[in-house]
């Protein structure tokens, strides 16, 4: 019961944090896009608002007319709208599915023993220092070196020797899944302590000033607007670190942290594209298709690194499959020879005694339900077992491959 509790809870938090994270990556997309594209205002009487940049747009029917103050406007609204639920909806669902994906079973999605034999409190206290100790890091990189003269280059370097820092020790320290996983989360929850300590405290003080009558200090637009620039960076790296944990390829290679590193500056070469495309059209800058192609150069290089080995190369000896595979024609792969290596390597967590995920392997008819499911997670993405606790090889899994290319004959 306790682990049908847990998946649903699994799929509903993540169910929220999918919904949440759009709404948070759509606003933050879509204000860069609006900063790139203002232009100054033509009208007369915006100029002497105080406006300093305008946009026409149409969409869904209707015209558009968003103007920026790039200090105050001359009266405060009566409703005005605050973007920060987003931010902080995505990090509570985020951290919920965290503590029920990988917390509460830290022995099992935390702990890799071939790398780090800690029990499972340490395993998820280690875990969470991650997120503090980054975003301190982080922020201290930030408030000391911001603002001197070339300020933001020396910020983006410190950055990225500190994300790798962290891929680096993540992937040394925690099962290549959860370490994937634990990078982006630590990224993200820096996003979103950013819009909680840096940028919604410096509207609001903004807001008072101009409530108050008092002049504004534009420091805190421009520390607000550094935060900014630094979460749209970070926001393609975080999607591609919490998305790979579905492909093991990526995560199970044995210098998955630079796989992670490399993929997560692809995400951000990509990014940098997007934004500057916005300025481009309007001759601010020149054309960014060069940060495009370099991020696509990388992505096209991890994928020929990672590239698997061919079939015939996958070495069947000291393997409880090896009889089987030397047997011949797929045709005799039966389940007579599947069952002793379901015994060995799926038993424990899959039959009688434990049924992970609500699924058992230790008779005919049930091996025959999941047979599909069984191929997806033990030879297509390689996830099962998890972390590969039973130490299954590659032959093994061919074997699992043949099996069902066979029929998936369980009779």
């Amino acid at each position: 019961m306790e682990s049908y509790l847990l998946d649903w809870a699994n799929l509903l938090l993540r169910w929220v944090h999918v919904i949440t994270a759009i709404a948070w990556v759509g606003s933050s997309f879509y204000f860069v896009f609006l900063d790139s594209s203002l232009t100054p205002p033509v009208d007369e009487d915006l100029q002497r608002q105080g406006v300093s940049g305008e946009l026409w747009a149409v969409h869904g029917g209707g015209f558009y007319h968003p103007v920026k103050f790039a200090v105050k406007p001359p009266t405060m609204p009566a409703h005005l709208h605050w973007f920060y639920w987003e931010s902080y909806s995505t990090w509570l669902s985020g951290f919920a599915l965290f503590t029920v994906s990988y917390l509460w079973n830290a022995g099992t999605y935390l702990i890799d023993k071939s790398l780090m034999n800690w029990s499972p409190a340490a395993a998820a206290s280690v875990a969470l220092s991650f997120f503090v100790v980054f975003w301190l890091l982080y922020d201290a990189i930030c408030q000391l070196f911001g603002k001197r003269k070339n300020g933001e280059l020396i910020v983006g370097a410190l950055l990225a020797v500190l994300v790798c820092a962290a891929s680096w020790l993540a992937c040394h320290w925690f099962a290549g899944r959860a370490a994937f996983l634990l990078v982006g989360a630590m990224i993200a929850t820096t996003m979103s302590a950013n819009v909680l300590f840096w940028i919604i405290p410096g509207q609001r003080k903004v807001v008072a000033a101009i409530k108050a009558g008092e002049p504004v200090d534009p420091v805190h637009g421009q520390r607000g607007k550094q935060r900014s620039v630094h979460n749209t960076y970070f926001t393609l790296p975080v999607l591609f670190a919490m998305l790979s944990t579905h492909y093991s390829f990526t995560w199970s290679h044995p210098q998955n942290w630079l796989v992670l590193v490399l993929m997560m500056l692809a995400g951000a070469a990509i990014r940098q594209f997007f934004v500057l495309r916005h300025g481009y059209k309007l001759g601010r800058n020149r054309h960014p298709l060069a940060y495009a192609l370099f991020g696509v150069a990388v992505i096209l290089g991890v994928i020929v690194w990672l590239k698997p080995a061919p079939a015939s190369a996958v070495s069947a000896t000291e393997s409880i499959a090896a009889p089987a595979l030397a047997a011949g024609a797929t045709e005799s792969l039966d389940y007579e020879k599947l069952q002793p290596l379901l015994a060995q390597r799926c038993y424990m967590c899959h039959g009688a005694q434990l049924q992970m995920k609500n699924v058992r392997l230790d008779s005919p008819a049930l091996v025959k339900q999941h047979a599909q499911a069984m191929y997806q997670q033990v030879v297509v993405t390689k996830i099962m077992p998890m972390n590969n606790a039973t130490g299954i090889t590659d032959a093994e899994r061919l074997l699992v491959k043949q099996w069902f290319e066979a029929g998936a004959k369980t009779d």
